[in-house]
């Protein structure tokens, strides 16, 4: 189990504080959906939705950069 979860509202990484989901966790995505990219494209997508409830502030460009623009 990883210690870099979000912590919600802020969404920021509990390992690392940097925002989430940060480098580390992103490898380790990677990693554990490597076979799957569109399911964690999927994974991905539904956590956008979650924090776009939470970071009401943060433009929509910037969450979609931040969770879907660095899954291939």
């Amino acid at each position: 189990m990883t210690t870099h979860g979000p912590v919600l509202p802020f969404w920021a990484c509990g390992g690392c504080d940097a925002p989430w989901p940060c480098g580390t966790r992103r490898r380790e995505l990677h990693a554990e959906f490597e076979d799957a990219p569109v399911s964690l494209s999927i994974y991905m997508g539904s956590y956008l939705v979650w924090a776009a409830e939470d970071l009401t502030w943060v433009p929509a460009g910037l969450l979609h950069r931040r969770f879907l623009g660095w899954v291939r």
